[in-house]
């Protein structure tokens, strides 16, 4: 079983992957393909968003008392990365060559950074306060199990 950092960090990268051959299909013209990679890409990263802020988040911000602390930054760069997301999957859609290139940097840039915030302070947080709590992590978060590790 994963700790909290390897679970949500392994969520970044998958997510990454997706992103990486969105642009490939992008840049081949071939659109069908480029539009079921746009759909993966936002249902994973909307998902990953939603454990997050209805499962690691609070479950965090209870432990630790912390009600403004690196959580509501996150979920504010979440707000913002939504609507990156949705900018690019309407150039997508508007299979507009010339906005996906310049969209897609912006959203995946702010997405690099957010996601070095999260692996390099919170996620480490995390792990130490969660100790003890990944049971009731297990139960917000699909696909995270802690039946392994308590």
């Amino acid at each position: 079983m994963p700790s909290v950092s390897e679970f949500f960090s392994a969520q970044h990268r998958a997510c990454d992957r997706v992103f990486e051959q969105l642009e490939d299909a992008v840049s081949q013209d071939d659109w069908s393909q480029a539009d079921v990679l746009y759909s993966r890409l936002r249902q994973d990263t909307l998902q990953h968003f939603v454990n997050e802020e209805e499962g690691l988040f609070p479950l965090f911000e209870e432990k630790t008392g912390m009600q403004a602390g690196p959580t509501q930054v996150m979920r504010g760069e979440h707000a913002e990365l939504r609507e990156l997301l949705q900018r690019m999957g309407d150039a997508v859609q508007a299979r507009d060559r010339d906005e996906i290139p310049g969209m897609a940097e912006t959203f995946f840039l702010f997405l690099q950074q957010h996601n070095i915030k999260e692996e390099q302070v919170l996620y480490p947080m995390a792990d130490q306060a969660l100790q003890g709590s990944l049971q009731a992590l297990s139960a917000r978060v699909p696909g995270f199990s802690a039946s392994d590790r308590e």
